[in-house]
């Protein structure tokens, strides 16, 4: 069984460039706390220094997302920005290629130098582009899924309140995401006793899952909790939550909102009661904190529907994160 779990995101508004030199700074710390070798180091610090100078010079809103993940070894980095977007992303991926005077190897560049690579773009919308860097030691990853997590504090804060994790084995994958009420360090201790509750047993029956996390949460300030089960297999999504965090099921032609239970893990909650519902084969599944709007167009998100679901979690915060609270949205599809 593979357990992932990350930290939030910090993120680099490039309205000025001294930005860059900072994310740059920042990357190297994330390097030595995940443990990249120094050549993995010197190749994540030309991406955030492309990425980030791509953005101050050519994006509007452009900002850059960083986090590490130590027990995967690994560090990701995600370029967003609000327009004016790339016409041509196979030709901008091309060394030569530049609309701004410059050799134009950037992007081209940062797709070679990372360990895993993907970007979406639209006109005039904007891009989001990632890029990992991972030790030549990690593991690689052999379960039947793919995953991504965006996770964004309130603006003004130094850690997250909110906290996600994925459990995969087999056809099997487990999602949990909490949103520790209200922000700051009581926030994330009590969306971090969730995620503890969750990796000791992750695929015990939901409702049981769920009822253990909020005896568990009673000495912290509580937490809205959702957990899915999805069976790769079966075709289904199992679901058990208390409190707003929202999933969502998007496919091509379909969109399902997955509702859960009104309640607070660790304060006042209802005896769970689990929803079944099918998983088609090509679905995206989401699960939002409250950060994020719930009235989204499933529109924005079919364009990245077999991209790698940290674009997906991206282009949503992009969008519909609400910019006065802690932000996340984690995503999971199967492989193709």
């Amino acid at each position: 069984m593979e357990v992932i779990e990350g930290s939030f995101h910090t993120e680099f508004p490039l309205g000025d460039a001294s930005r860059v030199g900072e994310a740059r700074r920042h990357a190297a710390r994330l390097a030595l706390e995940c443990g990249l070798e120094e050549l993995a180091a010197g190749r994540l610090a030309i991406i955030v220094t492309e990425l980030a100078n791509n953005l101050y010079r050519h994006a509007s809103r452009g900002r850059l997302l960083l986090t590490g993940r130590p027990a995967e070894r690994e560090v990701e980095v995600l370029a967003i920005d609000h327009g004016p977007g790339i016409a041509d992303v196979d030709r901008s991926l091309g060394d030569g290629y530049s609309t701004g005077g410059t050799p134009g190897t950037g992007l081209g560049a940062v797709r070679r130098l990372a360990s895993s690579f993907d970007v979406h773009s639209s006109v005039p919308e904007g891009s989001v582009v990632l890029a990992r860097v991972r030790s030549a030691e990690a593991r690689k990853p052999s379960s039947a899924f793919c995953t991504g997590a965006v996770s964004l504090p309130k603006p003004g804060e130094v850690v997250c309140g909110d906290a996600w994790a994925f459990a995969l084995e087999g056809p099997r994958a487990a999602v949990l995401v909490a949103d520790g009420l209200g922000h700051g360090p009581d926030a994330a201790a009590a969306s971090a006793a969730a995620v503890e509750a969750f990796r000791a047993e992750p695929f015990a029956p939901p409702r049981r899952q769920l009822e253990r996390i909020h005896a568990q949460l009673r000495s912290t300030r509580g937490a809205a909790v959702t957990v899915v089960h999805a069976d790769a297999e079966a075709g289904t999504v199992r679901i058990v939550g208390a409190g707003n965090v929202m999933g969502r099921i998007v496919t091509g032609t379909e969109d399902r909102t997955l509702l859960t239970q009104h309640g607070t893990a660790g304060v006042s909650m209802r005896t769970p009661e689990e929803a079944v519902v099918p998983w088609p084969a090509h679905a995206l599944l989401f699960l939002c904190s409250d950060g994020i709007e719930t009235r989204w167009k499933p529109e924005t998100l079919r364009p990245v529907l077999g991209r790698d679901p940290a674009v997906a979690a991206a282009l949503l915060v992009r969008e519909h994160c609400r910019g006065r609270d802690d932000a996340t949205v984690a995503v999971l599809r199967r492989k193709d």
